[in-house]
């Protein structure tokens, strides 16, 4: 098992995770926290799989053409969507 270095604001927290009664020790609080990561990082993975098979399918079968300015506001509201999701995952 490694032996990870926190620094104080971390410690700090997981003291008080604990105190308050939500997790019974400190390695419980890191774990609910690495699984907050694991459970961001498929969904980011997830999405990635997403636009790369919509860039496929649009190559492969190329539709009508559409205004670039209508790309871009779409990308832009995907974007902000995934953003929004990514921090009520944090």
């Amino acid at each position: 098992m490694p032996n990870v270095s926190l620094g104080s604001h971390f410690e700090e927290f997981i003291e008080a995770q604990v105190k308050n009664g939500r997790f019974h020790n400190a390695s419980e609080v890191v774990r609910a926290g690495l699984r907050l990561l694991e459970d961001q990082e498929l969904a980011r993975a997830e999405r990635a799989a997403r636009l790369a098979r919509a860039i496929n399918e649009s190559f492969d079968e190329p539709g009508a053409d559409i205004p670039a300015e209508d790309v871009f506001d779409r990308l832009e509201r995907q974007y902000a969507e995934d953003m929004k999701a990514d921090h009520r995952g944090a």
